[in-house]
């Protein structure tokens, strides 16, 4: 089975989250489980975390079917110590947020060099940063998403998701959630079936394909290999339709979250729609 879903609004409490996503007839979800854009958080009480465990079961969303984010101000490559580690004390809270409401991964954007220190130095950086998460936590998956290579960001590239996961020591709790906007930015074709087999197939032969533990399934304005991230609807911008079509049918994207991002919220019950209507088997 698939589970296709949207980044819903957590407003409130953690708690609404799952039925958010029930409402646009979601079978999976993302959301925030703090303030995305504040370093400090109140802990989850116990309510909050009854409450999401009670949601999910009442909705029927299990541990695989959600994707947390967590905050965008995280860099676990940071260059400057203090910083660095004021990054990997809020990641760890993130994992430790996760593993109290039941859930099994964390999706965050692996960091950035800021032009201070070299590529490798700084990948060296983020896969010691999840090592110390998985050290100071149980049972939640560190889950890399790949970055359009904005800026200094790191993880556009395929060999740089692979040089991080061969330096976590326990790469069963690290994956990859894929971002088709960011892909396709990052410079990796997905305009045809034919596009889409050659990446795929590069990032199986690069990473992995057993290391894909979600997605993010979003449109692009901008064009192949900007390396702007703005994503769009998804039948809309430079890169077409094709590679949702793929998804839908393709044995790697079974049983993993697959989550919108786009732009008009207003659309998503109609765009999950659509996507279940692509599925050949």
């Amino acid at each position: 089975m698939r589970y296709i879903g949207a980044h819903v609004s957590a407003s409130g409490g953690v708690e609404n989250a799952p039925a958010n996503a029930a409402a646009i007839g979601a079978r999976a979800f993302a959301l925030f489980t703090k303030n995305q854009r504040r370093w400090q958080a109140k802990p989850l009480t116990t309510a909050n975390i009854d409450g999401f465990r009670a949601a999910c079961e009442r909705h029927g969303f299990g541990p695989d079917q959600v994707l947390p984010h967590d905050s965008y101000l995280i860099n676990l490559g940071h260059p400057d110590p203090d910083a660095l580690l004021r990054s990997r004390e809020a990641f760890i809270d993130e994992m430790a947020r996760c593993a109290q409401l039941g859930l099994n991964r964390l999706n965050f954007h692996p960091g950035s060099h800021l032009r201070q220190v070299s590529e490798s130095q700084c990948l060296r950086t983020i896969a010691e940063s999840i090592n110390l998460a998985l050290e100071a936590t149980q049972g939640v998956m560190a889950v890399i998403e790949n970055t359009a290579g904005q800026g200094s960001n790191l993880g556009h590239r395929f060999e740089q998701l692979a040089e991080i996961i061969d330096q976590v020591e326990d790469k069963s709790r690290v994956g990859v959630c894929l971002d088709t906007c960011h892909t396709f930015a990052a410079g990796y074709d997905l305009r045809t079936p034919e596009a889409c087999e050659a990446t795929f197939s590069e990032f199986d032969r690069t990473v992995g394909l057993g290391y894909l533990q979600g997605m993010h399934l979003n449109g692009s304005k901008s064009p192949l290999g900007s390396r702007v991230d703005r994503h769009h609807s998804l039948d809309q911008g430079e890169m077409g339709t094709a590679v949702f079509d793929y998804l839908m049918n393709h044995p790697a994207t079974e049983a993993i979250p697959m989550v919108l991002e786009t732009i008009d919220s207003a659309r998503w019950a109609e765009e999950i729609r659509w996507l279940y209507s692509l599925e050949r088997s």
